[in-house]
């Protein structure tokens, strides 16, 4: 049974850090592509990074490019997502996602076979 597990969310003010993690119980975590999605009030869910199976590439949408950053721990089946310089309008309840194909780091969700229950972002003014 595939269980994607994420924690780390909260209520912090504008400008703090915060980090996300996923804990994942995929066999062979190591061979999927991981990725971060958020769904804001009332928006649809969209990619926020994506990171290969070994790690080496990574991929953000514009909006947290130079603010978050996306690793894995294979060992521990682990995602994380790093989020410094917090802005109101990444408040969203934040997914960790499991792909078992290599082109869904352009962030296509229907591409992802495997998602979390969603933990919350909410970032004050």
């Amino acid at each position: 049974q595939v269980q994607l597990v994420e924690s780390g969310g909260g209520l912090v003010q504008a400008g703090v850090s915060l980090r996300l993690s996923c804990a994942a119980s995929i066999r062979i975590f190591r061979s999927y592509v991981m990725g971060w999605f958020r769904q804001a009030p009332g928006k649809e869910r969209e990619f926020v990074a994506a990171i290969t199976w070994s790690g080496d590439n990574t991929y953000y949408v514009d909006s947290v490019k130079g603010r978050f950053t996306i690793s894995r721990d294979n060992a521990k089946s682990t995602l994380y997502l790093q989020m410094n310089s917090l802005k109101p309008e990444d408040t969203a309840v934040y997914y960790c996602a499991a792909a078992g194909r290599s082109d869904a780091v352009g962030g296509r969700k229907e591409l992802y076979d495997y998602w979390g229950q969603g933990t919350q972002v909410t970032v004050s003014s």
